[in-house]
């Protein structure tokens, strides 16, 4: 990472300025209440104006429905969107399968979607995990048979954040059940018309799906790339997840990482918590221990913000995971109230972040699916065997 001091020219601090203005008038605090209640990682509102701005595709030339954002701008933009929690957990789904559409997409397919995209009224989700198979995407078991010019798809898919709010899903397929496990996958960006989703409410408070596919039938020019070698075609937005893409977007550093952007408001409501006077005219901030716990966090936090790819992905879970409960512990029974209660901590955020926290180690793929892509791809350590 590098730790130099960004210097914005004029330009980029008026730019700055319009992020700002956008995100008073748009990220409002009922956004952020609807958030709070449904989990659902996205708002049509929101996302719409979004796209009017050119923000949904902020690189994209102003004709394809884009702003022709330098990779600065774009960078800025999407941070500001995370430190203020806009709900982007479904532009960052679409965006992540994008350029597989893009790569490996009909010309048809293309018009039929991209502009959707840009504006905001289409999405797409990551047909990925189901319920025998886990990370091991190379062991899917969603049967695709062709029949003339359509497949017929059967199977189930977990954990499809964000099925509710789009219009296709990226989907891992299996075509041929007779060859080596990689080597028999097909890819479709398929319609979710007339899909079963059913919802699943998480201890964290999201909300992702069940997807069920019967004799689902899709047309052929819905598939990316070629029969069976979809395994190519999915690495692309698999890797991007796990935090392997390319390097050519500015590092702006992002306090907490990837996961620990809610310990950061934790450990503010912590600190302000105990700096408040007590009964006998001391605060908890009087004691060495609680300033040394406290400390420990903004420590960990640091950590968090500098470590980069799969590496923070890790650190950022399971400091986050670990800073949660001992803020908890710190806090006592007041941090336990849940948001509204009287009497709460920060109107429930420590209670949230520890529930939050514990999902973390699972999003995006494990923290040991991580480790593995360390030791395999970054340390040049041999594949585990089983």
């Amino acid at each position: 990472m590098n730790f130099d001091r960004l210097e914005l020219d004029e330009s980029t601090r008026a730019f700055c300025g319009e992020v700002f203005d956008f995100l008073d008038e748009h990220l409002t605090e009922e956004v952020h209440q609807e958030e709070w209640e449904t989990g659902a990682g996205h708002n049509v509102a929101f996302h719409k104006a979004l796209g009017e701005r050119g923000w949904i595709l902020p690189t994209w030339p102003e004709e394809n429905g884009g702003a022709g954002l330098g990779s600065l701008e774009a960078a800025i933009l999407e941070r500001e969107l995370a430190v203020r929690y806009a709900p982007t957990i479904t532009k960052g789904t679409t965006t992540l399968v994008l350029s597989a559409v893009v790569r490996s997409g009909g010309d048809d397919l293309k018009e039929e979607v991209l502009p959707g995209v840009a504006s905001g009224d289409i999405c797409f989700c990551l047909g990925y995990t189901e319920p025998d198979v886990g990370s091991d995407l190379a062991a899917v078991k969603t049967r695709a048979i062709r029949d003339g010019d359509e497949w017929i798809v059967d199977g189930q898919k977990m954990f499809t954040t964000g099925a509710q709010n789009c219009q296709y899903a990226f989907l891992v397929t299996r075509t041929n059940p007779d060859v080596a496990k990689h080597k028999g996958i097909t890819m479709f960006l398929c319609p979710l018309d007339g899909v079963e989703i059913q919802a699943v409410h998480t201890l964290g408070g999201e909300r992702t799906n069940m997807v069920f596919f019967d004799s689902h039938r899709i047309d052929d020019r819905y598939r990316l790339g070629e029969v069976d070698k979809g395994w190519e075609i999915l690495m692309g937005p698999l890797n991007a997840e796990h935090g392997m893409g390319d390097g050519d977007r500015p590092e702006l550093e992002q306090r907490g990482g990837m996961y620990g952007g809610a310990n950061v408001e934790a450990l503010r409501v912590a600190i302000e918590w105990a700096h408040d006077l007590e009964s006998d005219g001391g605060c908890p901030a009087d004691d060495p221990s609680t300033r040394r716990r406290l400390a420990r966090v903004a420590l960990d936090l640091e950590a968090m913000s500098c470590a980069p790819g799969p590496m923070g992905r890790i650190i950022s879970s399971e400091y986050f995971i670990r800073d949660a409960a001992d803020l908890i512990d710190l806090v006592g029974a007041r941090g336990l109230l849940e948001r509204g209660e009287h009497g709460s901590v920060g109107n429930g955020w420590l209670e949230y972040c520890h529930r939050f926290a514990q999902g973390t180690a699972t999003y995006g793929g494990t923290t040991e699916v991580h480790r593995n892509i360390v030791a395999e791809r970054m340390l040049g350590l041999p594949r585990s065997s089983r």
